[in-house]
């Protein structure tokens, strides 16, 4: 997505991590809705790609990072940058159960879309979903075990 600092910074708003949660379903209606418009579905898959790029960069910075969500947008930044690190080793385990679920539910949820079936959708949007939200808690947890360590964390 080409996000530079100053677009982690401003996607580090809550308003722009939480708005971001309707991505998934948006896209799956997109995509289910070519049954009800046919080959007008591109027009609101290209609006949601849309909305895609253009949310991170439409919130302003926030005033403060205490936000939950705030939070875990940092946290992922720390992580990437020290994930490695033995003071977030005992997340690691957690992480990858989590991001594989992730993408089990988006396979699931792309299957579902393919063969418009309607369980297989929902199951795919929960499960992506849900795991990306819980990871999110654990990037939250993570950035903390970092900053009671000592680690340079993530700031705006």
């Amino acid at each position: 997505m080409g996000m530079d600092e100053a677009t982690w910074a401003r996607h580090a708003n809550p308003w722009s991590a939480w708005s971001r949660v309707t991505i998934l379903p948006l896209l799956a209606l997109a995509i289910w809705s070519r049954v009800w418009i046919g080959g007008w579905a591109l027009l609101p898959v290209v609006a949601v790609l849309l909305w895609i790029w253009l949310n991170p960069r439409l919130f302003p910075v926030p005033d403060t990072t205490d936000a939950w969500m705030t939070q875990a947008v940092l946290g992922e930044r720390d992580w990437l940058a020290h994930g490695d690190k033995p003071e977030v080793a005992h997340h690691r385990p957690t992480v990858r159960l989590l991001t594989g679920a992730s993408g089990l539910g988006s396979v699931v949820l792309i299957a579902g879309l393919v063969w418009l079936n309607l369980s297989l959708t929902l199951l795919g949007l929960v499960l992506a979903m849900g795991g990306k939200l819980w990871l999110m808690d654990v990037m939250v947890r993570a950035r903390r075990d970092l900053a009671a360590a000592g680690r340079d964390t993530v700031s705006i």
